[in-house]
């Protein structure tokens, strides 16, 4: 994504954001996730949590959700729908990679229902490694048909197809480039891609694509 309009930070291992991402509108600390906002130097909007993995932010000026403990939705799954009620719809997770890798993929999961429901969701982990999930240019009412990838040096650019296909698939500025195919989620056909121009270009016709920058 170019922009963001809210940050949720997770409680998975700390992340150090980018710069512009101290920027962002909206911000939501889940449980552990108010820890790491004062790590980051960032005042969070609301608070959301059980705080069965970490103490209950009673010095926080902060309005705090206090969720139960057993519950179906994740801290992060709940903090995603509270902020989509208040219009976000660009919406980027820190902290939500590495660690567990239940936790991982939930987060992952989570960020699929993020565009079913109209949105578009990146996620950041604490090895730098960067998952931007969005819908083909004919299912997305947020994205721009085509999306941009800026170039990282030391690290590998994937996409994969988290829906059963996704068609139309171009990629441009990669080392292995493709115009108009298809991708599958039981093939991983774009797996370790590489930059050959400043940026990568993704778009699809319909789908959901999963980007993934990766330390090598």
């Amino acid at each position: 994504m170019e922009s963001i309009d809210c940050l949720i930070i997770a409680g998975g291992e700390y992340t150090h954001i980018p710069p512009e991402w101290n920027e962002v509108p909206y911000v939501i600390a889940c449980d552990r996730g108010y820890e790491y906002a004062s790590r980051m130097g960032l005042d969070p909007d609301i608070i959301i949590g059980d705080f069965d993995s970490s103490p209950y932010p009673s010095d926080s000026s902060a309005p705090v959700i206090k969720l139960p403990v057993q519950k179906d939705d994740t801290d992060t799954m709940f903090a995603i729908k509270y902020a989509m009620e208040q219009g976000y719809k660009s919406i980027a997770i820190c902290a939500a990679l590495g660690g567990r890798f239940d936790h991982s993929f939930s987060n992952i999961q989570t960020a699929m229902w993020v565009v079913r429901h109209g949105g578009e969701c990146t996620l950041a982990g604490a090895d730098g490694t960067m998952i931007s999930v969005f819908a083909g240019g004919g299912d997305s009412p947020v994205s721009d048909s085509v999306h941009l990838f800026k170039k990282r040096e030391d690290f590998s650019f994937s996409v994969f197809s988290l829906t059963e296909s996704s068609t139309g698939v171009t990629i441009r500025g990669s080392g292995y480039d493709g115009e108009e195919f298809a991708l599958t989620s039981d093939f991983p056909l774009g797996v370790s891609n590489h930059w050959e121009a400043d940026s990568i270009e993704v778009s699809a016709v319909d789908g959901i694509l999963m980007a993934v920058e990766s330390p090598l």
